[in-house]
């Protein structure tokens, strides 16, 4: 096992318990972005990242994000198949959603790319991984 790949579990080790509060794990400027979905675009830096994401999170509550699935595509770049759920705050439903992918890249021990993805089939197809 790589060590960027211990790095993503690391994350999701937080990530899955509902933990979104530190981005010790991420470069300074990190390139962050939706590849599609409600509101796809792309960001840079930190701060930017905190607001894009914790706008979208303060959505819901106990918003937990789950891997099913690592690939390590290749020594720099990781794949996370990922089962969300939580509860939206303004309607109170449970959701759960199977489709989402993430994908970081790795430079130095930190992610310098995340790009979340709706559809994990479009994620497969921009990391350049044939269907498993």
């Amino acid at each position: 096992m790589s060590q960027n790949l211990d790095l993503v579990r690391s994350i999701y080790m937080r990530w899955g318990h509902g933990d979104f509060g530190s981005a010790a794990w991420a470069d300074p400027e990190i390139e962050f972005g939706f590849a599609d979905g409600p509101e796809p675009g792309l960001w840079n830096g930190l701060e930017a990242m905190s607001r894009q994401y914790g706008d979208w999170l303060r959505g819901f509550e106990g918003f937990r994000a789950e891997p099913e699935e690592y690939i390590e595509v290749d020594d720099d770049r990781v794949l996370v198949f990922v089962r969300n759920t939580g509860r939206g705050k303004a309607s109170g439903a449970e959701f759960e959603q199977r489709t989402v992918a993430n994908f970081f890249e790795i430079h130095d021990g930190l992610v310098t790319r995340l790009i979340l993805y709706w559809d994990r089939d479009r994620a497969l197809a921009d990391a350049g991984v044939g269907e498993g």
